[in-house]
This record gives C-alpha cells, sequence and structure tokens, in this order.
C-alpha cells in the first residue's frame, strides 16, 4: 500500500467553488470542537480530484502566522491519514467539497485534531 499524499488537485483553489461552498444555502456543515466542516456534494469538474478540501484558521483566531500555520498543518496532516474514509462515498460523477473552519484561539494536541477530523470524515460519509 502506497504512503497516504495529499496533491494539489485535493485543494480548494478556484473563488468559483468556494463562492459555491459558501454562497448558496446549499452547503451542510458539521461541528466537532475545536473544528467546524462546511461540505457540498456538486457536479464534478474535468480533471479534479472527487474530494477537494479547504483548511482556513482565521487571523482573529491566531495573530501569528506561525500559530496559523501549525494548525493548518495538524488539520491537513489528519485528513491526509484518514482521507480513505470517504472513499466510494462519492458518485463518479459528482465531487465533495469541504471547508475545515477552526473556532477555537488556542493549540490543541495533534492527537485531539486528528479524532475530530475522523468523526467528522465518518460523519460526511454517514450523510453522504
Amino acid at each position: 500500500m502506497a504512503a497516504p499524499t495529499f496533491r494539489k488537485e485535493e485543494r480548494i483553489v478556484s473563488n468559483r467553488l468556494i463562492e459555491m461552498l459558501f454562497g448558496k444555502g446549499d452547503s451542510q456543515s458539521l461541528s466537532a470542537y475545536p473544528l467546524r466542516a462546511v461540505f457540498l456534494q456538486t457536479d464534478r469538474q474535468a480533471s479534479c480530484a472527487p474530494v477537494q478540501i479547504l483548511i482556513s484558521v482565521p487571523k482573529k483566531r491566531f495573530k501569528h502566522a506561525v500559530d496559523r500555520n501549525r494548525v493548518k498543518r495538524q488539520v491537513r496532516e489528519a485528513y491526509r491519514h484518514h482521507k480513505q474514509l470517504l472513499e466510494g462515498v462519492v458518485a463518479e460523477d459528482k465531487q465533495l467539497l469541504i471547508a475545515f473552519i477552526w473556532l477555537s484561539d488556542r493549540h490543541c494536541q495533534t492527537n485531539k485534531v486528528e479524532n475530530q477530523v475522523i468523526g467528522i470524515l465518518k460523519r460526511i460519509a454517514a450523510t453522504s
């Protein structure tokens, strides 16, 4: 089995996709403190991964970039190791967009962040 990876195709970088995720009222939201996940299943775009994510840590929560980057790294690693929980959930012609938003203004241990990401991914898989 190959090591889990997190490729650029798995990131939401398009402003159009971000507006689609947050703009309309079609998206759903789940919370698992200190994270909130907003997700939307939409029609698949050409040459895109079936699941794309966005990680947001507001400047309001952490003033220093080094703190924001640490939190984003923790969430990204947790997702990278457990993204297989979403395999088979998304139909061939559909795409799942997920935004992870950090809610706390304190750092958390990596294993706690990982457990919360696992819980969110399982709940998304159950609803999709």
